[in-house]
């Protein structure tokens, strides 16, 4: 069983910023790529930041040089800083990781999901 908890999303005004968590735990054996995704409401879910385990990064256009993906590998936990914040950032953000299991099988999990509200 592999669980990744969020945290860290709220309420906070445009120009704010925000710090989102996400720990992976269970029967994990190793994990490749983490990442960031978002979904608005009547929107579909989309890309913002992924993560390698080497540390190599991937941005949405949309969000390049206000967030900044990080991951601490001893902790199985990947951060996302959100500075200068827009109304249009606000959606739910997802936490994914792909990984291989106790059982050396190659699955992707999804987080529970952190609201994110940014008031104009």
């Amino acid at each position: 069983q592999v669980q990744l908890v969020e945290s860290g999303g709220g309420l906070v005004q445009a120009g704010g910023s925000l710090r989102l968590s996400c720990a992976a735990s269970g029967s994990i054996f190793s994990i490749s790529a983490m990442g960031w995704y978002r979904q608005a409401p009547g929107k579909q879910r989309e890309l913002v930041a992924t993560i390698t385990s080497g540390g190599s990064t991937n941005y949405a256009d949309s969000v390049k040089g206000r967030f900044t993906i990080s991951r601490d590998n001893a902790k199985n936990t990947v951060y996302l800083q959100m500075n200068s914040l827009k109304p249009e950032d606000t959606a739910v953000y997802y936490c994914n990781a792909n990984l291989y299991d106790s059982t050396w099988r190659f699955l992707g999990y999804w987080g529970q999901g952190t609201q994110v509200t940014v008031s104009s």
